[in-house]
């Protein structure tokens, strides 16, 4: 998935700012996951569902996890 495109989905999804985004974009890349935001777990499945389903769209397989803190 192009790191582009990930950083879009980051600010029109999770509500991040450019610097937030690129933040967790390098996260993800450097360290194999990074965090999105949290939230309530209810929430959090819509966040994922939704991007989850963007991606797809897009033709990219994006993988996105709910962990529990």
């Amino acid at each position: 998935t192009p790191m582009e495109f990930v950083i879009e989905l980051l600010k029109n999804v999770f509500g991040h700012n450019q610097q937030s985004a690129e933040d967790v974009t390098m996260s993800v890349h450097n360290e194999g996951k990074g965090t999105a935001g949290v939230y309530y777990y209810e929430i959090a499945e819509q966040k994922v569902s939704e991007s989850t389903m963007i991606s797809r769209t897009a033709g990219f397989p994006l993988s996105l996890d709910i962990e529990e803190v």
